[in-house]
């Protein structure tokens, strides 16, 4: 049997293991689940002949070694700061390797090494970096084929709550690693490029500065620039384009309620809180607002961020219950952004039964034959409860397509890699399609570069 080895089984994991325990009888697939806490991984192989879970700590060679060793592909879907070692070890032992992560400095030092050894290491194959790529080189690279130059490129995902699962203010829940949005958009200014100029917003004016987007039967939408959008220029073939964008979506309004956080200092993730064991939630509001023997903590918030008592944004603040004097924030030494993270997941985790949502949205500008034309292509993947989510959909099946792909030599160019190439992206979005993960595109009349308030 062929050996497919993947190392974690976290939330991003329930589709992808599926998948594999699918086709295991018709790929000839055997599938090791490998975790330093494996209770997820056997709940989710059950009793399968086909697969096993096994307790690999990544930071033990000896327990890393061996189960790359005995593997035909690697998958790992650790946190990205880990992937390196994984990928070190699938060097040493002449193993492929797939990743849903972006390509770190460190893993493209071994693009020579991959190459050599006739290796395929594909990273950024998850939904944003991922879908995201290849939806967008489809249109581009067909764009290109009937000979038109590409004037406008914006790209826009959010990981969202269902409509029929959005039961509060903020019309948000944590779908990923809450962790990354707290501190969402921190470490520089974002970047790109409008009209054939570069543009910085600087994290303290982030998430004032949006645009809005209207999905057919799902309303409207808001979003702010991620970090840097020029990323991808050169890798999309973008060098000539006059507008180049992507952004983070959220629900109308999220962003300015989000921006009080920012402000107050409550997302910083640089320094610890002394004490802030023994602090109530009230306290550690209280802890970046000035001292008065008189006002209260919730007046002096107002004041400070001039709230005006009839503001949403109010409404949206006492509802995560954040001037409690009753609950505690018992969690030692920890930064101001770990802090609201455990406040937030009060009430932004997901139920057992509770759906989320992926929203994909592209803007293609380009001119032919003299002529401005204009591609909007949306996405919309709906999950089925708190272990089937669209996010684990759509990070999960393309890993794993691409994964099967590559054990069946479908992809077989070599080296440090993202999914841009027809060989990877052609067969998978056509996969994705009979997996309900469809992209309905149109041609709407060109508008140029519109963000409303840049």
């Amino acid at each position: 049997m062929r050996k497919i080895l993947v190392i974690g089984s976290g939330k991003s994991s329930s589709y992808l293991i599926k998948y594999f325990l699918d086709k295991s009888e018709s790929e000839d697939l055997h599938i090791t689940i490998g975790d330093i806490n494996i209770e997820n991984a056997k709940e989710l192989i059950g009793n399968h002949n086909n697969a096993e879970a096994i307790i690999l700590d990544v930071f033990d060679q000896d327990s890393r070694n061996n189960a790359i060793k005995n593997a035909d592909i690697v998958v790992s879907m650790l946190p990205a700061r880990f992937h390196i070692e994984v990928a070190k070890d699938c060097i040493s032992y002449n193993k492929n390797m797939v990743t849903a992560s972006y390509i770190s400095p460190e893993m493209q030092v071994l693009d020579i090494e991959a190459k050599a050894k006739g290796l395929v290491f594909m990273n950024e194959i998850g939904v944003d970096p991922g879908i995201d790529h290849m939806s967008a080189m489809k249109v581009l690279d067909t764009i290109r084929e009937k000979g038109g130059k590409i004037i406008l490129f914006e790209s826009f995902t959010g990981g969202l709550v269902a409509p029929e699962s959005d039961n509060n203010l903020w019309n948000y829940k944590f779908t990923w690693n809450p962790r990354n949005v707290v501190i969402a958009g921190q470490g520089g200014a974002a970047k790109f490029l409008q009209e054939n100029k570069y543009k910085y917003i600087p994290y303290n004016r982030l998430f004032r500065r949006t645009e809005f987007l209207e999905v057919e039967g799902y309303g409207r939408f808001e979003a702010y620039a991620n970090r840097d959008s020029l990323k991808y220029q050169s890798v999309y073939g973008l060098n000539n384009v006059k507008t180049l964008y992507r952004g983070t979506m959220r629900r109308v309004g999220f962003s300015r309620a989000w921006n009080m956080f920012v402000q107050l200092g409550m997302t910083d993730d640089s320094y610890t809180i002394d004490d802030s064991e023994n602090m109530s939630y009230r306290d550690f509001v209280n802890t970046f607002l000035p001292y008065s023997p008189t006002d209260s903590v919730e007046l002096k918030f107002r004041h400070n961020l001039k709230i005006d008592q009839d503001d949403i944004v109010w409404d949206k603040l006492e509802e995560l219950d954040i001037f409690s004097s009753s609950k505690k924030v018992a969690l030692k030494k920890a930064t101001p952004a770990q802090i609201l993270q455990k406040i937030l997941m009060d009430t932004w985790t997901l139920k057992k039964e509770d759906k989320d949502m992926i929203v994909m949205y592209h803007k293609f500008g380009y001119e032919l034959h003299g002529k401005m034309h204009q591609i909007d292509a949306t996405m919309v993947t709906i999950g089925q409860d708190q272990t089937y989510t669209a996010m684990a959909k759509t990070v999960g099946l393309p890993v794993a397509m691409a994964t099967l792909a590559i054990l069946d030599v479908k992809i077989k160019t070599p080296g440090v890699q993202i999914p841009i190439s027809k060989e990877v992206y052609t067969p998978i979005l056509k996969e994705l399609e009979t997996n309900g993960i469809v992209f309905s595109e149109k041609e709407v009349p060109y508008l140029g570069y519109n963000m409303l308030n840049v």
